[in-house]
């Protein structure tokens, strides 16, 4: 072996080994497991680009002359939240919360920074990465639902509380923003195209964005944005057509004290089945407006789930889906998967999570979903296999463990289980 050799093959097992050693350092690993993730995905895509949503099986499609119809479930309002008194309230013109210093998200974790904004407002001291550790810990975990978020708090910040409602307003938000309460929606985002899955990528994503004010001269509000730049603002009208694809959810915190306060802001839609039933009555009211309109039917198919209604939404899930959703709609939504389960119709829900896990394998809600199929299929191991890989995407996660016990053996101490 001559010299030069010698040199060059020490010269590559030095450089291997430095790269070993990086690859111990955690923020080096993000970096690379990333983008090698990203590489692979977009490959993969090119090779066999993912098609539209698939739309409902023909034994099972909604006839033309039927629609589902959001007949009002019997939901009484407790004398005890009264219709708002603030919406009578004059609103000022504008109104600029501090916002907390801006920190760009690392991979898919808006939500966690997002989140850890808001509690920054309210003088929390930890960081994206801790909130991450709990809700979502695999970095390639494409989602994080509302539920989590607040499960987050209560566990963990119990001091303040957050709540969620949904079919939220534009006066809404300003008038909570107008008491100096901090505002969190989630909405449709553009992806830069260096994530894109693949050379037919559609770019849309959803996105959680942190409201800290408004100006009606601009009609805009100020946004802390995770993902693509610290202090921006956003159209009135954008924010709403943006915020429609996730049934208008907002998301707001208070200390006990303020509960009052918070209580004569919403008033009757404080109540979690009134502010559903008045979301029912609205989505139906766009699809009636608009039969064309996928988003609608899909948060009337989702306000549906809500009341256990589930052949009804089912039915409203293949409208959405014959006029057209976009690729990455079943990363962040899982009530059609919930409404064909229910509803008995397995070969759907297995097509609709078949298509999600082509979009993204890692998706603890499609693997669980996915299982319930099969389950029903009468596939046990195939079940427990698709459970088992939705606790790598989300270790301890309560529904998955929960399935394991109570269909296949009893493994797990559900105690400290998460969302």
């Amino acid at each position: 072996m001559s010299r030069r050799v010698k040199i060059l093959l020490i010269s590559f097992a030095g450089v291997a080994l430095l790269g070993i050693l990086l690859y111990q350092i955690p923020a080096f690993k993000l970096a690379v497991d990333w983008r090698v993730e990203k590489f692979t995905l977009y490959l993969k895509n090119s090779i066999n680009p993912p098609g539209p949503v698939p739309t409902a099986l023909p034994m099972t499609r909604l006839p033309a002359t039927q629609t589902p119809h959001a007949i009002p479930t019997q939901v009484t309002v407790p004398d005890s939240f009264p219709t708002s008194t603030a919406t009578l309230e004059p609103l000022p013109t504008q109104v600029a919360l501090t916002p907390p210093k801006w920190e760009q998200q690392t991979p898919n974790n808006c939500g966690p920074n997002t989140l850890a904004f808001a509690l920054r407002m309210y003088g929390w001291q930890g960081t994206q990465d801790e909130i991450a550790a709990q809700i979502k810990p695999v970095t390639g975990d494409r989602n994080v639902n509302p539920d989590e978020l607040v499960w987050y708090v209560r566990n963990n910040a119990g001091w303040l509380n957050m709540e969620y409602r949904v079919a939220g307003d534009i006066q809404l938000l300003k008038r909570l923003l107008a008491r100096r309460y901090p505002v969190i929606v989630e909405s449709v985002t553009s992806l830069d195209p260096n994530d894109a899955l693949g050379p037919t990528d559609d770019l849309w994503a959803a996105h959680y964005l942190l409201l800290t004010g408004y100006d009606d001269a601009a009609q805009t509000f100020s946004i802390m944005d995770s993902y693509h730049e610290s202090n921006r603002s956003i159209s009135y009208q954008q924010l709403e057509e943006e915020w429609k694809p996730f049934n208008y959810v907002y998301m707001f915190f208070y200390l006990a004290q303020e509960e009052a306060e918070i209580k004569s802001i919403l008033g009757a839609d404080w109540d979690a089945d009134f502010n559903r039933q008045q979301a029912l009555e609205f989505s139906q009211s766009q699809t009636d407006a608009n039969p064309k309109d996928a988003y609608a039917w899909f948060n009337l198919g989702s306000n549906l789930i809500y009341f256990d209604r589930n052949d009804e939404a089912a039915l409203a899930f293949d409208q959405s889906r014959e006029i057209g959703l976009p690729l990455r709609m079943f990363r962040y939504q899982f009530s059609p998967f919930i409404a064909y389960f229910q509803s008995n119709r397995i070969d759907d829900l297995l097509a609709l999570t078949n298509y999600a896990l082509g979009i993204t394998e890692k998706s603890e809600e499609a693997w669980l979903w996915h299982g319930y199929g099969l389950f029903r299929k009468g596939d046990i191991n195939g079940a427990l296999a698709d459970w088992n890989k939705a606790l790598k995407v989300h270790p301890n996660y309560c529904d998955a463990e929960r399935a394991i016990n109570d269909y296949i053996q009893p493994t797990y101490d559900l105690t400290n289980c998460s969302p």
